[in-house]
C-alpha cells in the first residue's frame, strides 16, 4: 500500500463513514453529485447504469459542494433527505461519505474511498454533460486511471461526447458498447460509453421552475 494510502487508512479507522455493507468481488456504480435538487432523471440514469454495465448496486454520493460552481448549492441536509424520500430502490443507496470525511474534490474522496473498500470494483458514473467538462476536474487523470468509468448518453449526444477532451486523450481504452458489462472490474484506465432514453429533466430546470425553493 502506497505510504500517502496508509496514511488515510489509519485516519479513516476510526471515523463513521456510514458506508453501507459489501462483499468481495461485488460491482458498484458512484454516481456523484450537488444533487440540487434529486430528481427522476437521476433515477432514470442509476436504473440504466445498473443494467448497461453490470452493476449489484448504485451509491449516490451526494456532495456538500460543487468546486466548479460558483453558486452554493441548497443546504446539504435538505438536499441528502430530498435523494432519500425520491429513492425508492433496494440497490440504490445514498451517502453522505464525501461530507462526512470533509473532502472537496472527487478525486481525494475517491482516493479515500477505494482505500476502505479495497476488495469492490468501483465503477464512476457520469452524463455525457459532465465528460464534456472532465478535463476541468481537479486530478482528473488521476481518477481515469483509479477506476473505470461508465457514460451515459442520450443517442443525439454521442457524437459530441465522443469528441470531448477527456475521450479524445483516452480514445485507445474506450471499451464497445457491447462490451459495457465488462466494465467492473477492468484495469483501468478504461472507459465505455452507453445511449439510451433519457428523462429530459434538470436540476436547473427544476431550480428555474420554483419547484425546488433553495
Amino acid at each position: 500500500m502506497p505510504f500517502r494510502h496508509a496514511i488515510h487508512s489509519v485516519m479513516l479507522s476510526g471515523m463513521n463513514t456510514g458506508l453501507p455493507f459489501t462483499t468481495p468481488g461485488q460491482r458498484i456504480g458512484l454516481l456523484g453529485g450537488s444533487f440540487d435538487p434529486p430528481h427522476a432523471g437521476h433515477v432514470h440514469i442509476t436504473r440504466q447504469a445498473m443494467r448497461r454495465f453490470g452493476l449489484d448496486r448504485v451509491w449516490w454520493i451526494v456532495s456538500p459542494g460543487n468546486p466548479l460552481k460558483a453558486a452554493r448549492p441548497a443546504d446539504f441536509k435538505r438536499r441528502l433527505a430530498a435523494c432519500r424520500a425520491l429513492v425508492q430502490h433496494p440497490r440504490i443507496i445514498v451517502s453522505d461519505f464525501e461530507a462526512r470525511i470533509g473532502t472537496r474534490y472527487t478525486a481525494e474522496t475517491l482516493a479515500r474511498l477505494m482505500v476502505i473498500k479495497r476488495d469492490v470494483d468501483f465503477v464512476w458514473l457520469m452524463g455525457a454533460d459532465n465528460l464534456a467538462q472532465f478535463h476541468h476536474w481537479e486530478n482528473w487523470r488521476g481518477i481515469m486511471h483509479s477506476l473505470p468509468i461508465g457514460v451515459l448518453a442520450r443517442p443525439d449526444d454521442v457524437v459530441a461526447a465522443g469528441l470531448s477532451p477527456a475521450a479524445q486523450t483516452y480514445r485507445q481504452w474506450r471499451l464497445r458498447m457491447a462490451a459495457a458489462k465488462t466494465l467492473p472490474g477492468t484495469t483501468p484506465p478504461c472507459w465505455s460509453l452507453v445511449t439510451g432514453a433519457m428523462v429530459d429533466m434538470s436540476s436547473t430546470k427544476l431550480r428555474n421552475s420554483g419547484e425546488w425553493i433553495r
